[in-house]
């Protein structure tokens, strides 16, 4: 089965065609640059990019994929969580393939994509597995006892990871996305410059804070002088990760521990920094934890996770209707 999957929650304009069950054909993004001179997604300018890039992106995608949209079996769009101008841009533009084709789609979790990930890649990431995702957006530790099957062990009560870096970043005087700027900037860093708190929330909890880590940086910066901070740039950038990474991998590590569980995956955007992947990686070898990532193109926003998801249910006969509503706050 072939199936076409579509991308639009926030600031990525995606398509992707999938050969069920895993075989990627083509999976092309666009990210959308015009948010950068705000400091973050405008919804109504991600709206209206989608809509001028989207049948564009689709061409492409089937242009890669040596397909025609008559090859197409079926269709998968994310349907939540996400901005819901941009939601709609894409659930709209597959609902009508769908009715004008005859053909079924199915409305995805965009978390569930990112679920789904590391399968793409990885044969052996396989349920029971213990799911981290981490984006600009998110973060879930979720136990997969099996596909469509899901526990949330714990969530964000505040700030996401991602965003955290975003807003840091800007404190900084760094430039948007916050993730890759802080990542730039602190390479040869001393991550034990400085010990910015890392809320644990207790032994027993998986759930997490950032938004205490957030303000005790900006505190901190009050109180410098602007050349020492930027003489300590890539130190304080380091110290921040550092917090922030900590936190995810010793959490991922402890639910891993408690359910007796030896897969870890790490999803979302997140999962592309650096020290995190290698901070996850240590802990997991100490504990005999195998641990999964995502390429870089798998790890954003991406189509090709959605068609996989949805690939997953269209061929066990499950599929939405049209009356399918785009749904903001979406959980997993």
């Amino acid at each position: 089965m072939l199936v076409l999957g579509i991308e639009t929650s926030c600031d990525e304009t995606a398509a992707a065609v999938l050969e069920s069950p895993r075989k990627l054909l083509a999976n092309v993004v666009h990210s959308q640059l015009e948010h950068e001179k705000y400091g973050g997604v405008v919804p109504e300018l991600a709206s209206r990019e989608h809509v001028k890039r989207l049948i564009g992106i689709v061409n492409e995608s089937l242009s890669r994929a040596n397909r025609t949209l008559d090859d197409i079996d079926a269709y998968a769009v994310t349907y939540g969580p996400g901005l819901v101008g941009a939601l709609l841009v894409g659930l709209t533009f597959v609902k009508s393939l769908a009715q004008a084709s005859g053909k079924p789609f199915i409305g995805v979790n965009h978390l569930e994509g990112h679920i789904f990930a590391n399968a793409l890649t990885h044969e052996s990431c396989r349920p029971p597995f213990i799911a981290l995702l981490v984006s600009g957006g998110h973060s879930n530790l979720v136990m997969v006892k099996d596909w469509g099957k899901y526990r949330v062990l714990g969530k964000t009560r505040d700030d996401a990871p991602g965003e955290a870096f975003d807003k840091v970043a800007k404190v900084l005087g760094l430039s948007y996305p916050g993730g890759p700027a802080i990542e730039k900037a602190s390479v040869g860093g001393d991550k034990t410059f400085f010990k910015f708190p890392r809320a644990f929330m207790g032994r027993d909890s998986y759930e997490f804070s950032f938004s205490g880590l957030k303000t005790a940086v900006a505190v901190y910066l009050r109180d410098q002088d602007q050349s020492y901070v930027q003489a300590h740039l890539a130190d304080i950038c380091a110290s921040f990760q550092e917090a922030v990474c900590e936190v995810l991998a010793v959490k991922a590590i402890l639910a891993c521990n408690e359910y007796r569980i030896s897969k870890l995956s790490v999803s979302g955007g997140v999962a592309m920094n650096k020290r995190l992947r290698e901070l996850t990686s240590e802990l997991a070898a100490a504990e005999n934890i195998e641990t999964y990532f995502p390429g870089p193109n798998l790890s954003t926003d991406n189509a090709a996770m959605i068609a996989m998801a949805g690939a997953y249910y269209l061929e066990q006969g499950i599929s939405s209707k049209l009356d399918l509503n785009a749904v903001p706050y979406l959980s997993v």
